[in-house]
């Protein structure tokens, strides 16, 4: 147990910085180093906060250092495996941008490695703070058995084509997909076990962006239930937010069902109507507020305390072996089992 907790951020791009921005506002955090592939976005970063961290050379220099004691992975989503990897075999708590991973290999051993070294362990899946989602988890107790479940997550193709520089690596599945696969994993209670999967490619692939448009899963639990996951990415710029986002769980005494499109905000000036996010990230009277920094607080608290998270990387990594299958069964065209 500990005071306070000393972080080093890997990655200094949006999710670099929005965990920066989020861990500000924390009295017993300091964030003591930071790395990334540039070194100027890790000097612009490591110079942004309340005491300004050391820029380290790259992952070995920050994980060797005495002054971190726990790392947050804000990499393109195709690394995070290696490097929690090497993070909980340094003795570092480890905070990772969602996906966990994008294979079950490298989920397993990052769960091994991390379960061996005994460090607190957790991946953002940071909905599950959005007070709405919460709130269902709390209702569909009383609901009955899961039947049927259905949830979008779909952005706006600023993301794929202005927005990251490595969608080519990546999909809208593993980007958006997952997010939504732990929800439903968690309202529903159950493992996924069986996926069919299909993929549209055009639009992006025109653009020079090497990725599926759109994919949907269609998702079989061992208990019974289905759920469909669908993610696209090619929204125009003109809607009225960069993600459209949709929850519904039929269960056999009642449904549930939650649209983030709108969030009791609507702006309209000269140049466009907008519907402004405030649930996942604000800062509200200069301090940073929202499910993203109540998760990240989260993280902390159990870093302290040794307490082990609420989203566990086993948990996660079950995310990320719907995923592997579900990008089989594309490939494939044929039903895939989940391992």
């Amino acid at each position: 147990m500990s005071d306070q907790l000393r972080m080093g951020i890997v990655g200094a791009g949006i999710m670099g910085r929005g965990n920066a921005l989020a861990l500000s506002g924390e009295r017993d955090v300091v964030v003591t180093a930071v790395t990334s592939r540039t070194r100027d976005a890790a000097q612009s970063l490591a110079a942004a906060q309340k005491t300004p961290a050391r820029v380290a050379e790259n992952l070995d220099d920050l994980l060797a250092a005495d002054d971190v004691d726990a790392v947050v992975l804000t990499t393109p989503d195709h690394l995070h495996g290696d490097m929690m990897v090497r993070a909980a075999e340094a003795g570092k708590h480890i905070l990772v941008e969602k996906p966990f991973t994008t294979s079950v290999e490298e989920a397993d051993r990052a769960v091994a490695a991390i379960r061996s070294a005994g460090v607190v362990a957790m991946c953002l899946f940071n909905h599950r703070w959005v007070p709405a989602y919460a709130q269902a988890k709390e209702l569909v107790a009383d609901l009955g058995a899961a039947v049927v479940g259905y949830a979008r997550k779909d952005d706006t193709i600023y993301v794929p084509t202005k927005m990251l520089s490595w969608a080519d690596k990546t999909t809208c599945a593993w980007f958006l997909s997952s997010h939504d696969i732990d929800l439903m994993n968690w309202l529903i209670d159950d493992r996924v076990v069986r996926v069919y999967a299909t993929a549209r490619y055009g639009r992006l692939c025109d653009l020079g962006v090497d990725t599926p448009d759109a994919i949907q899963i269609q998702a079989e639990y061992s208990g019974g239930a289905t759920a469909t996951f669908e993610s696209a990415w090619i929204y125009p710029e003109t809607f009225p937010t960069m993600v459209d986002s949709y929850v519904t769980l039929a269960c056999e005494q009642g449904v549930v069902q939650i649209d983030r499109q709108k969030e009791n905000v609507v702006l309209a000036t000269e140049k466009a109507y907008a519907y402004p996010r405030n649930l996942l990230q604000r800062v509200m009277h200069g301090i940073p507020a929202g499910a993203y920094r109540d998760a990240i607080r989260h993280f902390v608290d159990c870093c302290l305390t040794g307490a082990q998270p609420l989203i566990t990387v086993e948990s996660s990594r079950d995310v990320t072996a719907v995923l592997e299958a579900a990008h089989e069964s594309i490939r494939t065209r044929q039903p895939m089992d989940v391992r």
